[in-house]
């Protein structure tokens, strides 16, 4: 789908027009977005706009990190948006001129819709141009990755509290998921950091220095999302050594208990032996209470290693 939105010099807006009549609008400029283009529409990056086939690859074959290239004519921009299901990242392709703005983007994102509705709903955007609406686009984008990090905040926080009591081992399975979604938004907010970086020190991006203040802010922002994701690895961390660590206890708490009770059956199962031999010549064999006196001594020495081990500390956990 292709939507495009113009702006006349007589302070008139104009929707869908058609790209063959482009030059038939006396236009002060215009704005054309590919959103999840089919086959035919594609072609017309080369055929019509005829941007240059090292940007045209870049934009059609994705995994790529945001980046920045100067062309004759234009500026090409590769932006890197959020999918809601797996934050991973979704490319978007800018094409900025002094006077259009052309994006193209394989996934239909509401990062670009909300830039959308906000700048050709606004008559007083109108008159603010290409620049503007690349602002708009960097904006929203980067918005829209403050939700992912507070909804992975707020899992550490239940994570923390473990209201559900949870068991150890599942606990240790969702920090270590959040630590891959953290370092996968760590990826592309780093990413998006530098690109932003780039655009407020660069010396070939004239049209962009009239709104570096609006760059700056979102490259602020950038800044703050960065601490926010630094900050809940740490926790992770702490939340995966404090898992491992009360694993660990329970785990040496429970051998000591087996160690106890091993170490309690051993001498009993060592009498217990000896009567068990087939010696014809046995004392104790033939006498009456022999039984008893024996089961007697085995009763007592089970109690009196209970009561020592009690009394060196190992039940006090």
């Amino acid at each position: 789908m292709i939507r495009t939105f113009g702006f006349k010099k007589d302070s008139e807006p104009y929707f869908n027009f058609s790209l063959d009549s482009l030059n038939d609008h006396d236009l002060q400029w215009y704005w054309i977005d590919f959103d999840n283009p089919n086959e035919s529409e594609i072609e017309l990056l080369q055929k019509h706009f005829k941007f240059h086939p090292l940007a045209i690859e870049d934009t059609l074959f994705s995994l790529n990190k945001p980046k920045l290239d100067y062309y004759e004519g234009y500026t090409f921009f590769i932006l890197n948006a959020l999918k809601d299901d797996t934050l991973d990242p979704s490319e978007v392709s800018l094409f900025v001129e002094q006077n259009s703005l052309i994006s193209f983007h394989t996934d239909s994102l509401p990062e670009i819709d909300a830039a959308w509705e906000r700048v050709t709903g606004d008559r007083s955007h109108w008159e603010k141009g290409s620049i503007f609406v690349a602002h708009q686009i960097f904006d929203k984008i980067v918005d829209h990755f403050f939700p992912a990090v507070y909804k992975i905040e707020d899992k550490l926080d239940a994570l923390d509290a473990n209201l559900d009591r949870k068991l150890i081992h599942k606990l240790l399975d969702e920090v270590f998921q959040i630590r891959g979604d953290l370092l996968k938004l760590r990826r592309t907010v780093s990413s998006m950091r530098d690109l932003l970086y780039r655009i407020l020190n660069s010396e070939r991006l004239p049209g962009f220095k009239e709104h570096k203040i609006y760059f700056s802010d979102i490259h602020d922002h950038l800044l703050k999302l960065s601490d926010m994701i630094e900050s809940s690895r740490e926790i992770t961390s702490d939340l995966r050594d404090s898992y491992l660590s009360i694993n660990s206890n329970r785990m040496n708490t429970n051998m000591m208990v087996l160690t106890v009770i091993t170490t309690i059956f051993i001498p009993l199962t060592f009498i217990a032996g000896i009567y068990g031999m087939n010696f014809d010549y046995m004392p104790e064999l033939t006498w009456k209470y022999g039984y008893f006196l024996v089961l007697g001594i085995m009763t007592c020495i089970g109690v009196l290693m209970f009561l020592w081990f009690k009394s060196k500390g190992w039940f006090d956990s």
